[in-house]
């Protein structure tokens, strides 16, 4: 078999039906729309429209707001450092900052930068290069 010979099954791809082309068509006229009313119209989107009823976004009760302006930070726990410490992945002498720390596979995107929370125990000491740290007896630079 060669690439020019390769072709679709029996009726694999359909094609397109042109509406609206004359009644020998079968889609003429009304182009399958029915007849009358407002989603026969062009232009005319009912989506969220119940009938009149109030719709389920109306009813609903809404809290709270999305702030745009909220910073995302990495995160990291000292417990999950610690156990990258004895694996050998990180090294406890390198200082502690957004390089280091996604060559050491423990964030992966940036963000607006690293925050090391307090949860886990840690057992050497260390310099950190963070956006900010949890009640920690740390260096911070």
């Amino acid at each position: 078999m060669k690439l020019n010979e390769i072709y679709d099954n029996q009726g694999a791809r359909k094609p397109r039906m042109r509406v609206g082309r004359g009644e020998g068509s079968g889609k003429g006229k009304t182009a399958g729309r029915g007849v009358k009313g407002q989603k026969s119209r062009s232009g005319v989107s009912v989506l969220g429209f119940e009938g009149g009823q109030m719709p389920i976004y109306r009813r609903t009760p809404k809290r709270g707001f999305n702030n745009i302006f909220a910073k995302k930070f990495e995160i990291v726990n000292l417990g999950r450092l610690q156990r990258a410490i004895d694996e050998k992945k990180f090294d406890a002498k390198s200082i502690v900052n957004v390089e280091t720390l996604s060559a050491a596979g423990l964030i992966r995107g940036k963000g607006d930068g690293v925050r090391i929370l307090a949860k886990g125990e840690i057992k050497t000491s260390l310099i950190c290069e963070v956006a900010g740290a949890t009640n920690l007896q740390l260096m911070l630079l």
